[in-house]
């Protein structure tokens, strides 16, 4: 099994905070975002490597913290991949990102873990990799209980059948009819993972992940997990400003 941890973006959200500096690697309690990620990773039995996807503008201070934190991680080896691009203009989008990292890689035969490298959860991954592996060659996704529709037409909304089966999926819908939420946290069996390139290909769409698993909940059966503890998609300076009061001072200057 191989990870992709995808660290592309550009978080305008979060300027200035993030706008000579990744999200990926913002500190919370002291260590970076990606440390936690990999840290979760690690212990997964079978997976051996973490291909992390970033861009032009980031590369060498993720190249930095994976050269720096590589001794850490005796199990997994890190990997650094540039996507290319410069500006959020011409970023890949997520599933873009994946299928490049998927390509230069060479997974197409590979089991891929795929993570947001701005989640930070506080559950093990063992439970989730072996419910994925039970509902192999289907998909499985990461979902959450935010336990408020009001907020969850932020995310893609998951509702599930009995048998923990995606019955829909709304990437942020005006309405919610659940509050389960995808948390970017994906397990795609090599069976699936040629269909990435066939989405993009025949939608002509690489930008979000929920649009992807739509489309492929259409075509066959994707399974959810619900994760338990705490989960955080850090998304703007208030989410950060919850994880760690450090960051409350940019709140402050821009309410200044």
């Amino acid at each position: 099994m191989k990870a992709i941890i995808l660290a592309a973006g550009y978080a305008t959200r979060l300027y200035p905070l993030t706008e000579n500096f990744p999200k990926p690697l913002i500190e919370v309690k002291k260590k970076p975002i990606l440390t936690y990620i990999v840290e979760k990773i690690e212990p997964i039995a079978d997976l051996d490597e973490a291909v992390i996807v970033t861009n032009s503008k980031f590369y060498d201070n993720v190249s930095k913290w994976a050269k720096d934190s590589q001794k850490d991680f005796k199990n997994i080896k890190l990997k650094v991949f540039n996507d290319g691009t410069n500006s959020p203009a011409d970023r890949l989008g997520a599933i873009g990102d994946i299928e490049f990292a998927i390509k230069k890689d060479a997974l197409e035969k590979a089991d891929i873990l795929v993570v947001g490298g701005d989640n930070l959860f506080d559950s093990d991954l063992h439970d989730f990799i072996s419910f994925a592996k039970s509902n192999s060659p289907s998909a499985t996704i990461g979902v959450f209980d935010i336990k408020d529709k009001k907020h969850a037409n932020k995310y893609g909304v998951v509702a599930l059948d009995r048998d923990k089966k995606i019955a829909s999926f709304e990437e942020k819908p005006k309405i919610a009819k659940s509050s389960l939420v995808a948390m970017c946290l994906y397990y795609f069996p090599r069976e699936t993972v040629g269909l990435i390139s066939e989405y993009i290909k025949s939608t002509e769409k690489s930008d979000t992940t929920g649009g992807y698993i739509s489309w492929l909940c259409a075509k066959k059966a994707v399974y959810g997990f619900i994760f338990q503890g705490k989960w955080e998609d850090i998304g703007n300076i208030h989410s950060l400003c919850k994880l760690d009061q450090h960051y409350c001072q940019f709140i402050k200057e821009d309410n200044a």
